[in-house]
């Protein structure tokens, strides 16, 4: 079964919630955001290739980000770089791309994965997935791989699941809730019953436009119009002028939390979607106190549970800090407090409403 498994991983997004490290023109999966030597993406990649041979493995991303998406994977040949016109938020990107994989392969199984995660444990990832790959070529059904909750985090989808499993570690999934405030957070993560969403899936593509036909049709007929045209010279022309009718929404929304066979793997591989400068903060690396230093020179004087990230040995002295974010860049500094990390997206609308798009 292994020449008809696939990985698609999804590489379009901004990380506006990692600015100023990222930026419109250089988001954050490009980005050595941990100070191991390689992009999210690279790593991802090489993650990835674990699980199913290179060739194997597809990238979909905004067309602007195809020449980085190239020099960061230089393995890739140009047809396994997916390129989207428009962003239109994960449900068209995953039904687009599983399209493209049908055209090629109808009986193919797929892992979605983001391209910007952080796995502790690549071995129990790569075990986990080839488990979940398997289950699905068997099976009619929709796979999300789910984590324990750590903290009642109101950034996180939630996933309520049976805990009677209906195969090795495959369990039925009740409901899904996106993103709930802090006092239905506590009552998930009190409850043992509720899992966080990964945002990491595992389908047969088969079963996946299936769910897209019946769910979420506007956007899948759009897009299986340009079925003919995929992998030919016409991709770009059909995609630049149907693209951006499609719904934007996440494949969440779209199909997940209306379709009735999905399931969930309750997976322990120290996951984390590194989505703010506080969930980098939660899994790096700290010293005696508390502090992480992302890349160097840094020198801390009596500062406590603070993040610095600086860039091409510029030296970032801090003194008296507790619980904030520190990011040095060429021509933005950032210090803002830990906790309030969401709030970065609200500051890049404020810097665009003064016009200053170039910071951002």
């Amino acid at each position: 079964m292994k020449s008809h498994q696939y990985v698609l991983i999804m590489a379009g997004g901004v990380g506006a919630r990692f600015w100023p490290a990222s930026r419109e023109q250089r988001p954050k999966q490009f980005l050595d955001i941990t100070g191991t030597g390689r992009s999210l993406l690279r790593s991802t990649f090489e993650r990835c290739a674990q699980i199913v041979p290179p060739g194997q493995i597809y990238i979909v991303t905004n067309a602007s980000y195809a020449a980085q998406v190239a020099k960061h994977l230089p393995e890739l040949k140009p047809e396994q770089i997916f390129m989207e016109p428009s962003r239109n938020n994960t449900a068209p990107c995953v039904a687009y791309a599983s399209l493209k994989l049908a055209k090629r392969d109808p009986q193919g199984v797929c892992l979605v994965a983001p391209s910007d995660h952080l796995i502790g444990d690549e071995e129990a990832y790569v075990s986990t997935v080839r488990r979940a790959m398997e289950y699905a070529a068997q099976h009619r059904v929709l796979i999300t791989l789910g984590m324990t909750p750590t903290r009642p985090d109101t950034g996180y989808g939630y996933i309520h699941y049976e805990k009677q499993a209906i195969a090795d570690r495959v369990h039925p999934v009740k409901r899904f809730t996106e993103k709930p405030d802090l006092a239905v957070a506590q009552q998930f993560v009190a409850s043992g019953d509720y899992l966080w969403n990964s945002g990491m899936f595992i389908w047969s593509l088969d079963a996946v436009l299936d769910a897209y036909a019946r769910y979420a049709s506007t956007t899948y007929e759009i897009l299986k119009a340009g079925v003919p045209h995929y992998f030919t010279d016409r991709e770009p022309a059909f995609l630049a002028d149907q693209y951006p009718r499609t719904e934007k929404t996440s494949v969440d929304y779209a199909i997940l939390e209306q379709a009735d066979n999905v399931c969930v793997v309750p997976a322990e591989f120290g996951w984390s979607d590194l989505g703010t400068w506080n969930s980098l903060y939660e899994k790096m690396e700290k010293d005696g106190n508390g502090n992480v230093r992302v890349h160097q020179p840094v020198v801390s004087y009596q500062c406590s549970n603070t993040l610095v990230h600086t860039i091409d040995g510029k030296l970032v002295v801090t003194a008296g800090l507790k619980d904030f974010v520190v990011v040095a860049e060429d021509d933005v500094v950032l210090v803002f407090p830990r906790h309030r990390e969401q709030e970065i997206k609200e500051l890049r609308k404020q810097i665009a409403a003064r016009g200053l798009d170039q910071y951002l």
